[in-house]
């Protein structure tokens, strides 16, 4: 897939420059501390995206490479499109990792068989990322959106919660689902497709610390804010280590026209 000249933007309201500033404050804590993608997510992901050699899926707002790299384990060739440059530094060798936005992609018109959005698109201004997006697509190919999401009537996920409501500011386009939006009576996606598998996850106190301090909000608090809410995060996991439960949400939709 080769570049065209157009310049990524600096990010939508909703991406403003303080998020990317966290982002690039935690890049380190958010590879080590996030969770990745259950097997059974990944199979279902690519084999409704006709995943294999020969074929070429954008992996947009790609962050540290952890859904890039099971990209590239289908054979497929991976264009990782990332705003934030200490994210960009983390992705895989085997991985094209280019600098863009999902309003403006570095890449040619109809270039991509599929592109995929892992923990991103309530980031995005939806009409304008879909607009997008449709441009880089192929006709008759698809477009995946994934999530992890926490099952909040889990206790500790209700601690964690209760941990980060006071630097929240205000609830998020994916909590709210506002982030649908874009696809309602949409003339360029069809239906939603969606799909959930379990995918809890295992940490010591080291990597819940790490899990929280790759919230962007957080990540981007004062040393000294952060450095409580951090030390609180090691306090929840104990020295006995906890599981964070949670589901991961993937949804598919196929390019109309």
């Amino acid at each position: 897939m080769s570049p065209v000249r157009r310049s990524p933007s600096a990010g939508s309201p909703r991406h403003a420059p303080q998020h990317l500033a966290g982002y690039a404050r935690s890049a380190a804590a958010y590879e080590r501390g996030r969770p990745g993608y259950p097997p059974a997510a990944v199979d279902f992901l690519a084999a409704r995206l006709r995943l294999r050699a020969g074929r070429t899926v954008v992996d947009l707002a790609a962050g540290t490479g952890k859904l890039t790299r099971l990209l590239l384990a289908t054979g497929a060739e991976v264009v990782a499109v990332e705003p934030v440059a200490e994210m960009r530094a983390a992705l895989p060798a085997g991985a094209r990792a280019v600098d863009g936005t999902a309003e403006e992609m570095p890449l040619d018109t109809g270039s991509a068989d599929a592109v995929a959005v892992a923990q991103a698109f309530h980031w995005f201004e939806g009409d304008a990322a879909l607009a997008e997006i449709h441009r880089v697509l192929r006709p008759g190919c698809s477009l995946a959106l994934v999530w992890n999401r926490r099952r909040m009537d889990d206790p500790l996920n209700q601690a964690i919660e209760r941990l980060l409501a006071p630097y929240r500011g205000h609830m998020s386009v994916l909590h709210t689902g506002d982030w649908r939006g874009a696809f309602e009576g949409s003339t360029q996606f069809g239906p939603l497709e969606e799909r959930v598998f379990r995918n809890d996850q295992s940490l010591d106190a080291d990597g819940l610390a790490d899990r929280i301090a790759s919230v962007n909000f957080i990540a981007a608090l004062d040393e000294e804010e952060r450095t409580t809410v951090v030390r609180a995060a090691r306090a929840l996991a104990g020295a006995a280590g906890v599981t964070v439960r949670q589901d991961t949400e993937v949804l598919v939709t196929d390019r109309l026209g």
